[in-house]
Formats: structure tokens, sequence, C-alpha cells
């Protein structure tokens, strides 16, 4: 039996190596392999020896060789094929044990083009592909964590069953897919004329299993990308483990908060927020986005899109929350912060707070869309009342436009003075959406603005709205029936403006 190794992770590499040669398996090796092996005494062939050919082009080309592929392709069960090796003096090669250049640490540790792309794997790649194409006759092996198995197959009297075959085979495709979906997310152009390509990839690293995902007899993990900083790639300083629904609500938040340039705090449950706002500072903004709703806060994950200072880690260490996500919290912060050690603390890594593409699985397949920018601005901004919003009603139309974006539909969103007062989320009745928004703002309504995530299809919105008190609403209008809309708004002196866009969240 002869064995091609050749792996960058060295990862329990010279006790599978030596358990190798204990089963009498002849092992050939490339340069950085070859030489650990030496250096721990195990019998070890340069690779030279099965391609008389030498490495060239300072290592880019040393596995692309038919004497390599030729014997990891042969099939065993096709007699041409093995006479053809007779005739050339090729050995078959039973066994392949590759892991790639790490493209994807490279990027994440800052290198520059030309070290990154040099740490694009060739030939590690294509041989994985030969073998795992081959996997009845060839066993193909890509991670250390598969070693004690595969060791325990060939142990085996009876042979190396075939779901292990497969199974080894499939973990190889799944690895070489990965991998160059992470390398088509580093080149890809984000200006490029095709917004959505062709062939959409989506590949990442595991960085851990969670407990479990949105219910308990679910399983789940996180994966991180090429590009993976973000809440995917964040520095947890302390807490419990973070759940599957701690860490999407954590993007929720760390999302919302990113669409504002001023200093902002979101608080989300259940992927809604409950409370935002902006402040003078984090303290401040924190303690109005509180304002909004206490009761529906707790429990809640809170996000600031400036770093965590001792004044705002004070005023996190009050309510029960689950998770607090900031860019930084510096040294006073956390000895504070640590008073709640089971809060889960979230420093985000390198990387834009709102994601660049959004995909989500169908039933034999998945649906791609370009990420969701429009929430800092008003659109067109057309008024299209008699009532014209001075300076700081279109400040607080423009801060509820921007919070409605990242709530689920149908929307609203009531708010006065860079605060949100009240949120109607996800009900199947926008009216129904305004009334909860209202019910939920209470006697702060008066006086605020309402940002709808859609048109009104029936004046009834306005209409309770208007009862509660609200001085002016943004919307995107396109309904059939806007001029109803637009004169309930005139009949109680309410400022409209539309926007001509839309903010639907699903």
């Amino acid at each position: 039996m002869n064995a091609l190794l050749s792996v960058s992770d060295k990862t329990g590499l010279v006790d599978f190596a030596r358990a190798l040669d204990r089963l009498a398996v002849t092992i050939f090796a490339t340069g950085g392999t070859e030489r650990v092996l030496r250096d721990a005494g195990i019998p070890v062939h340069a690779l030279q020896e099965l391609t008389g050919f030498p490495e060239m082009l300072d290592g880019r080309v040393k596995t692309l060789h038919p004497n390599v592929h030729a014997g990891i392709l042969a099939r065993r069960d096709e007699p041409r094929h093995l006479q053809e090796l007779a005739d050339r003096k090729l050995k078959l090669i039973d066994l392949v044990v590759v892991n790639l250049y790490p493209f994807v640490d490279t990027v994440l540790s800052g290198a520059g083009h030309a070290q990154t792309i040099e740490s694009i794997d060739i030939g590690g790649v294509t041989l994985l592909r030969a073998a795992a194409k081959n996997h009845d006759h060839v066993l193909p092996v890509v991670r250390p964590s598969d070693y004690p198995v595969v060791l325990a197959a060939l142990n085996d009297s009876a042979g190396v069953p075939p779901s292990l075959r497969r199974h080894l085979a499939a973990v190889a495709f799944g690895h070489t897919a990965a991998y160059d979906a992470a390398i088509g997310e580093h080149l890809r152009d984000s200006h490029a004329s095709e917004t959505l390509p062709q062939d959409f990839t989506l590949g990442g690293r595991k960085v851990r299993d969670l407990r479990y995902g949105e219910n308990p007899h679910q399983s789940a993990a996180l994966y991180r990308t090429a590009e993976g900083g973000g809440v995917a790639g964040a520095t947890q300083w302390q807490g419990v483990e973070l759940s599957y629904n701690n860490l999407l609500d954590a993007q929720a938040a760390w999302s919302l908060v990113g669409d504002f340039s001023t200093t902002a705090v979101a608080i989300i449950k259940h992927a809604n927020p409950c409370g935002v706002a902006v402040g003078m500072d984090p303290a401040e903004a924190f303690d109005r986005a509180l304002n909004c709703d206490r009761r529906s806060a707790f429990g809640g994950i809170v996000a600031f899109n400036r770093p965590v200072g001792a004044a705002a880690a004070t005023a996190l260490v009050g309510p029960f929350l689950e998770v607090v996500v900031a860019p930084s919290f510096d040294d006073a912060a956390r000895e504070v912060l640590i008073t709640r050690p089971k809060l889960r603390v979230l420093q985000p890594g390198p990387g834009a707070a709102n994601l660049g593409m959004d995909a989500r699985p169908i039933t034999g397949g998945f649906l791609v869309q370009t990420a969701d920018r429009s929430g800092g601005t008003l659109g067109e901004a057309r008024v299209v009342t008699s009532k014209m919003p001075d300076d700081a009603t279109w400040k607080d139309l423009q801060f509820a436009w921007t919070v409605v974006k990242h709530v689920r539909s149908n929307a609203i969103v009531l708010a006065h003075e860079g605060a949100a007062v009240g949120i109607g989320a996800g009900q199947m009745s926008r009216v129904e959406a305004v009334e909860l928004a209202v019910h939920r703002g209470a006697s702060r309504v008066a006086g605020s603005v309402l940002a709808s995530d859609g048109f009104f299809p029936y004046p009834d919105g306005v209409e309770v709205a208007a009862r509660a008190g609200v001085r002016a609403i943004v919307q995107p209008g396109g309904s059939v029936k806007d001029s109803e809309a637009v004169a309930a708004a005139d009949a109680a002196g309410i400022a409209m403006v539309f926007t001509g866009e839309r903010h639907f969240r699903h």
C-alpha cells in the first residue's frame, strides 16, 4: 500500500505516519511534510521519487504530474488501467492525506495581495478531488480528526467499509468546495456590474458547535467565512456560551446600530428591536433605548456603535440582559461588567456591520438578494400633504425610517427626539401594527412621528395614528389608495412624506 502525505496542518501527523509505517505502508511526502517525518525518524520517500521531476516555480508545481495522478485515478477493477500503469512502471497510490494551504488564515491575518495569492492551493485541491473521485479504491483524508478512524479501518481484516469511503470523499469535496468559495468571496468585486453572479457559492469554516439551534431538538454550529469579521469573528470577553438565537439577535442589533453615524444603541428581542435611541454618549443612548419598552427589554441583546466605557457599563449591569455587543470595551468597563459573569460581552471583528448578501434556503435551492443598504436616507423624500415637516420633524422621520428597516414586516415605528417610543412588528395587518405600536408607546405617542415599512393599503392606519397624536408619517407610497391616506393625514393636520422605497423584512 502506498500513501501520499502533503499537509499544511501538521496536527497528529507524526503519530499517524508512524502508525502507517507499522502497517507496512510506503509513505511519499512533499517538502515540509517530508522534513517533519524524517526528523521524527519515520521512513519516507520524497515525492520526486514518484515523478522523476523536481519541484519548480517556487513550489507552485510539485504534485501536478501524471505519475502522481495516474496512480490515484487508476481503477483497480479495470485491467486496462492497471496494465497502463505497469507498462509505465508507475505506482498505485491508495491513501491521499492532504490539507490545503491556509488561505482563510492568510486573509484574516491582513496579508497583502501577493501573499494571499500564493496561499491559494492548486496541487492539494487536485489531489483531493482525484482521490475523492476514485474513493472506491483510494482513501482521501483531509482532517486530522479522521486519522484514528482511518487507522482503525486499515487495521480491520474486513477492510475499509464503503460507507467510510463515501464519508471521506464527501468531506474532501466539501472541503475543496468551501475553499474555492472562500477564494471567490475574497476576490469578488463588490462593484462589479453583475451584482448577483451566475454561480453563487457560500462556504465557511466551522468555528464551533452550538448547544442547539432555535430549539433544543435542533443541531447548530457557527461557521466563519474567509472575510469573516463581524459577529462571526467576535471576541467574547466574558459570559456563558453563546446560543444560536443569541448570535442571530446580536447580528440584528449590530446591523441596526451600524446604520447610524451618531452614537446609537439598539435592544433586540426575538430578532426585533424593542428599544432604539441616539444620545450624546453611549450611557445616555442606552438609557433612552431602554425607556422605549423596559418590560420587553428583559433578557435582551444590546448593541452599541461606539466604544463602551465605565458609565455605559454601569448602566448595563442594572437590567437583566443576555448579550452586549460593542466595537470595544475599555478596561474600566470590563471591570464593571465582570460583576455580571454570565453576561456575554462581544466585540465584533473588523468588517462592516451590515451584510453584503442575504442568502436563505428554500426547498431544492436558496434565494440570494443584495443587502438593504438604503436605510440611511429618506429616498425621494416627497412631501404629499399640505403640512410641511419642520427641521426637528425631518430629523425624527429620518431616525424612524432607519429603525423601521430593521423591524419585521408589517412594521411600524413611532419615534420622538431620536428615540423609539413604540414599535409594532410582524403583524399580518398594517393597521394592527399601528395599533400595537400605539399601545406600546402609550402616553409617549402624542407628538411622535411614524415610519411604516410599506404603504398604507387603507387610510385606517393613518387614522389610528392621528387619534393617538402622531405629528408626521413617513411611508413608501405606491398604494392605489394613496390619495385616501393623504386625505386622512391632511384632515388631521399631519405631515406625510413618501420615500418611493420600502423596507420589507421577512
